[in-house]
Order: structure tokens, then sequence, then C-alpha cells
């Protein structure tokens, strides 16, 4: 059997999120069904991550187990003749049998987009925010979610992961144009919905709609329920995944 990695981007607004779904529109679902056709035979990818509805991938990699000898640059070429325009296959090689896209990553990072300019051609792309975000105001905000906490009030009632400790290592927020600003999130790994819950929570803050105190007792409570605010998905990406 070969193990076949895939590096590639999609654009989420039409996915009806990553994994794959019964009778949904999704991306995994996607380009399982086109390599089943290829391959003539079953696959399951497994990947670094899975993006929620509406959310956009800069980089996702994925893995699978295949018996065919099609060359990866056949493959290729006939995965972007095939999958739809919001899917782009980067790069397609033959990896160590071992190779585990999810559990082999060492970080992954994503990033929030939010603007204060309405734009209806920009929406799906970018989150939408009704006044100026200050830089240094919104970084204070975000300060104590670098490090080492337990994450569980960050995340869906529905997530699978057995543990809620996770480590982020830095938040950075930089300025895209005058009207736009970007939050990139670099952590080892993420619970369902996480990066979506923090930005939302630090949103409310940052408008004055929840106490500055609230993100930091969140994470110093983690058995303690907190309403939590889901921020948009239109301008999340993930956006680098290391190896």
């Amino acid at each position: 059997m070969r193990n076949i990695k895939l590096v590639y981007r999609y654009d989420g607004s039409l996915f009806y999120g990553f994994q794959r779904q019964p009778d949904k529109r999704t991306v995994q679902g996607e380009i399982e069904k086109f390599l089943g056709i290829i391959l003539k035979e079953e696959v399951n990818m497994t990947s670094s991550g899975r993006t929620d509805r509406g959310v956009h991938a800069l980089v996702q990699v994925s893995n699978f187990k295949t018996s065919s000898v099609i060359p990866v640059n056949r493959l290729k070429y006939a995965l972007n003749r095939g999958l739809p325009q919001d899917i782009d296959i980067v790069e397609v090689e033959e990896c160590d049998e071992n190779f585990n896209s999810r559990f082999d990553a060492k970080k992954r990072g994503y990033r929030y987009v939010m603007t204060w300019d309405k734009n209806p051609f920009r929406s799906r792309y970018e989150t939408y925010v009704h006044k100026e975000i200050d830089i240094e105001r919104f970084r204070k905000i975000l300060d104590p979610l670098v490090g080492v906490h337990d994450f569980n009030n960050f995340r869906m009632s529905d997530c699978g992961s057995k543990t809620s400790v996770r480590e982020i290592y830095s938040i950075d927020i930089v300025p895209l144009d005058k009207h736009t600003v970007a939050v990139d999130i670099m952590g080892n790994s993420f619970l369902k919905s996480q990066i979506r819950i923090m930005m939302g929570t630090a949103l409310d803050i940052y408008f004055g709609q929840r106490e500055e105190s609230v993100l930091k007792e969140m994470l110093e409570y983690p058995g303690k329920k907190f309403f939590k605010r889901v921020a948009e998905p239109a301008g999340l990406y993930l956006a680098k995944v290391d190896y």
C-alpha cells in the first residue's frame, strides 16, 4: 500500500464544513468521492484538522492509503480537472508509510480576518464588525489566551476530544488595509470551534457587551458553564500546518 499526501486549499463558503456527512456537500466528501472514481477503490482520508461550515483553508493537509499505481503527477492533474472550482490541489506526493497528517502535525495556525468596511463582495471572506478595531486594545484582550490552558469553555458541547488542554504559542494582529485586520493564532491543536468562541468572546468584550474579566474567568474555571459567543465563520482560515 502507498501512502499519499495531499496539500490543498479551499473556499469553504458553499461547503457544509470539512468532515464528510451523509447527503451534505463537504470538502472531505468531495475529495474522497472523486478519489474513489480515479482509483477505483474506497478512500478514507486522515487530515490535519477539520473546519466548520463556511470556514476556509489556505493550507490543508491530508493523507490516504491506496493500492493504486497511478503516478502522483497524474493524480494531481486528474484531481484538479475533476474537483469543483472551490477546491485546489496544490501538491500530491508519496510519503513514508507511517506519516499521519493529523498526529504528525506539530503546529497549526489560523487566521481570522475582520473588517469595518461593509462590502457585499467580500462578505464570505471577512467578518464585518461595526466599528474600527484598535490593534493594541484587541491584543490586550486576547493576551491571556497565550500559553497552556484548559480550553473546555472554548469548545462546542459535541467536541469529541478527550482532553481540552491545549497550548497557544502566539497571537499576532496585523493590519491588511486601512479597514481590515487579521488575527493570527498559532497553537499545537484546537478544539471544535475553539477559535470562533475565542474570537466571539473577545469581540463581546471589545464592544462592551461583556466584562473584560470574563475571558480570564473562562480559562480559570473550566468546569463552570459560561455563555459561549461563536463568531461568524466567514473570516476564518486554516492558514498553516507545520510538521
